[in-house]
């Protein structure tokens, strides 16, 4: 019975996994535009300013992580960068994985190694697909050689 619900959980996690890859860079401006706009709906914005105020929270997120990792030269600082940006789709990651499993895994422990390697696998593809985002560095190819 557990050798099935190993299979089961590798067969629904790789089955959702393409789409967090595909969402976990966006972890960070969701969470952004999320909590934009349920408190411009608690200060009485209403549905309508609250969606506003999120969407523009959520673009601005996103759009200042880009700008930042294309403008930033120092390594050290794209790689804050590019955590702020990872450590939210690991968390995520995590807790899909987790909630997942916790439905085929019968075992506390596998659990928890499955909803680990999850939000490895996760945070690993939001790292490489944020770094994708930033502008490559200069190249030497109109260096004069001597």
């Amino acid at each position: 019975m557990i050798f099935i619900g190993i299979l089961a959980s590798i067969a629904v996690i790789g089955g959702l996994c393409w789409l967090l890859f595909t969402l976990a860079v966006f972890a960070l401006p969701f969470f952004a535009g999320v909590s934009a706009g349920t408190w411009a709906y608690q200060t009485g914005a209403g549905w309508l300013g609250a969606l506003v105020v999120g969407l523009a929270a959520a673009a601005l997120t996103l759009g200042l992580g880009q700008f930042l990792l294309a403008l930033m030269r120092p390594l050290w600082i794209r790689l804050a960068i590019a955590l702020a940006f990872v450590a939210p789709a690991a968390l995520a990651g995590y807790h899909a994985t987790h909630g997942i499993v916790k439905h085929t895994m019968p075992s506390d422990t596998w659990q928890l190694i499955f909803s680990v390697i999850g939000a490895i696998a996760v945070g690993i593809t939001a790292l490489i697909r944020v770094t994708a985002m930033a502008a490559p560095g200069p190249t030497r190819q109109n260096v004069a050689r001597a």
